[in-house]
């Protein structure tokens, strides 16, 4: 069953990502969105997945062929992230983690988590977060982020280290928000009569998601007074490395958001199914990692083209090719023209990443 809540988070998600990459690749703008998509991304990679394993059980599918294709889907996205890599970033960067990669990882976990008890997961989830920092100050993190993006040798230990602590999305602590967002999905739809759902488990996640908040802004503001290995602990407001404090507000704001757009949204009809915004959000949802390979083709390979055709490396005008007033209004106009691109089409869904993964996976 397909959720309108999910769609339009799903959505938000993409937008944000499409708006930061483009200022950011074409302008070295850094928006105040940034650090926001990516979390509620893989949060809702985790809720959907369970969505989509609790369909397929409800039309007597056999728990051996769900594990078949989850294994399959997650070694085909977690190829097409390598695929990405290569053609979207340049060969050097084959091995930089990014997010296709971890949510191809993140769907091997989730089918091995699926079937036990909810606080092995949440417990994962929370280890996670605890020795996530320790792990990076162990490999020494700066020293592979030194000129402000992630690089490493193509030696095993690197590529290990990479994967798990140090890339830009590696599993540690990013696999919060996946368990995090299948074991919300799993309380939220299942748990107890449909009155007590309506009633109270929308509130309870967003309570808890505030929480998470408050005391994340609670944690950030008191750092200055904790002991030095608190300190290293609880970290500051970075993305890379995502710190404690961030993992724990963006958890703490998905969390909220998907409590909240439930309640508003599927329970009590905030939005008709007919309404742009409702429209935009399903067909943008349906085709996600699409999108997300197609935009960064779209503003990345000119940037790329032009620096050979000037005889420059590549990537010469990475960050400075345009002004901000230019790259900022070129993201909508791709939003835009993808949105009426996807609606032509139509709505049978035989084409994109999407399709390629069931026609080979399902």
């Amino acid at each position: 069953m397909r959720y309108a809540s999910i769609d339009l988070l799903r959505t938000l998600a993409i937008f944000v990502m499409v708006i930061v990459h483009f200022g950011e690749n074409l302008s070295g703008y850094t928006s105040p969105l940034v650090g926001f998509g990516a979390p509620l991304f893989a949060f809702l990679s985790g809720a959907s997945y369970f969505l989509w394993v609790h369909g397929l059980e409800a039309h007597g599918i056999v728990d051996t062929h769900i594990s078949k294709v989850s294994v399959r889907r997650g070694l085909f996205v977690t190829g097409i992230g390598f695929v990405f890599n290569v053609l979207v970033w340049l060969p050097e960067d084959t091995y930089n983690w990014d997010v296709l990669t971890f949510v191809g990882t993140m769907l091997l976990v989730l089918n091995g988590v699926r079937r036990i008890p909810a606080v092995i997961p949440v417990m994962m989830a929370g280890m996670a977060l605890l020795i996530s920092p320790i792990l990076r100050s162990l490999v020494d993190y700066n020293s592979y982020w030194q000129n402000g993006y992630f690089e490493c040798d193509p030696t095993l230990a690197d590529l290990l280290i990479g994967y798990l602590v140090t890339g830009y999305f590696p599993v540690l602590p990013w696999m919060v928000f996946a368990l995090s967002g299948h074991t919300a999905a799993r309380y939220l739809f299942t748990a107890g009569p449909l009155e007590q759902s309506q009633d109270s488990r929308p509130g309870t996640l967003s309570l808890l998601g505030g929480v998470l908040m408050i005391a994340a802004l609670g944690a950030l503001s008191l750092r200055s007074f904790f002991p030095t290995p608190v300190q290293t602990m609880v970290g500051s407001w970075t993305m890379f490395p995502p710190s404690s404090v961030y993992v724990t507000f963006t958890l703490g704001l998905a969390l909220l958001a998907f409590g909240v757009s439930h309640r508003l949204i599927d329970q009590r009809g905030l939005l008709s199914d007919r309404s742009l915004v409702l429209s935009l959000a399903k067909t943008f949802s349906r085709y996600s990692l699409t999108i997300y390979v197609l935009h960064h083709i779209v503003h990345l390979w000119p940037l790329w083209i032009y620096g050979m055709m000037a005889g420059q490396e590549p990537t010469y005008y990475w960050k400075i090719a345009l002004p901000i007033t230019v790259s900022i209004p070129l993201a909508f106009a791709f939003l835009w023209l993808t949105y009426l691109a996807l609606r032509r089409l139509g709505p049978e869904r035989t084409y994109g990443i999407e399709s390629w993964m069931r026609w080979v996976c399902d």
